[in-house]
């Protein structure tokens, strides 16, 4: 008897691809809303994160890209941020 593979309803699917594209659709969303609000720092991120934190530097929204290895040294630091899947611009 050979095993029944990819078989799933087609209203499953459907419903995944709908509740996909709503989720990439929130991600672009709210990655347009950093990029509106919030000064982008590149791969200083951690360095300015840090910064802010320890009033160095007055306090401003940031973004931009740190190393697994700096997040979890932000963490340990008791510096508050998110990391969010950015998705690729449709329009690059």
């Amino acid at each position: 008897m050979a095993p029944r593979i990819g078989k799933g309803s087609e209203v499953a699917r459907q419903q995944m691809a709908t509740e996909l594209s709503e989720t990439k659709r929130q991600l672009q969303e709210l990655r347009a809303k950093v990029e509106a609000n919030c000064d982008y720092v590149g791969g200083k991120f951690a360095e300015e994160a840090r910064r802010i934190h320890h009033g160095e530097v007055a306090h401003r929204d940031i973004y931009g890209e740190a190393t697994d290895d700096e997040a979890k040294e932000l963490s340990d630091e008791g510096v508050e941020f998110a990391r969010i899947p950015w998705l690729p611009r449709h329009d690059s």
